[in-house]
């Protein structure tokens, strides 16, 4: 059995994200549906469109290479997806619906930002010029739509916790309170949009 080069193992981890960014692009817009913040609906619609534009430089390099561009199964993005598709199929109320949109959403940044360090160093490595430099555009926007989720996050997850508080409470007289009456309200809305 003939054993794999770096530039055999290289080209296998551009066809597994080939395919992981493809999930993603299916993934995507059923996150962009459950989501009820404006801004993070926003996000994940801009991330959609650079995912378009990331499988495109993968197509690219596949080119540069007189490789076929090929999907090989990426079956940790496929489960990464799944824990996320479960999430919008739960019975939320909005802020904690976005909460968790949120952390499914930054453990996919997290594993592109894996892959693509990863190739880019070995492309850089196999002296494939322009390679590295696409790889290092697709990493840039993958670490900025990680720290865009992380500031999003850090008011959603207030409003997720404060939400939390107020839910079921009830005023003096057994009535529920106001936030309580609302966010009971946009879980039932959460369920039929799922």
């Amino acid at each position: 059995m003939k054993s794999k080069s770096l530039r055999d193992v290289y080209v296998e981890e551009l066809q597994d994200l080939y395919d992981a960014e493809n999930q993603i692009i299916k993934a995507l817009p059923k996150m962009v549906q459950a989501a009820s913040s404006d801004e993070l609906r926003e996000a994940f619609e801009e991330h959609l469109e650079q995912t378009r534009t990331h499988a495109q430089r993968l197509e690219q390099i596949f080119e540069a290479m007189g490789q076929k561009t090929k999907s090989r199964k990426c079956k940790g993005m496929e489960g990464v997806i799944k824990e996320g598709s479960e999430i919008v199929k739960e019975d939320l109320d909005d802020a904690v619906m976005d909460a968790a949109l949120i952390s499914a959403a930054q453990r996919v940044e997290h594993y592109e930002m894996a892959g693509y360090g990863t190739v880019r160093t070995w492309a850089t490595l196999l002296q494939e010029e322009e390679a590295v430099s696409l790889l290092e555009q697709t990493l840039s926007e993958e670490k900025e739509t990680d720290q865009k989720l992380t500031e999003l996050a850090e008011n959603i997850n207030l409003e997720a916790e404060e939400g939390s508080e107020d839910l079921g409470a009830e005023d003096e007289e057994g009535e529920m309170s106001q936030p309580a009456k609302r966010q009971t309200k946009s879980g039932s809305r959460r369920k039929s949009a799922a």
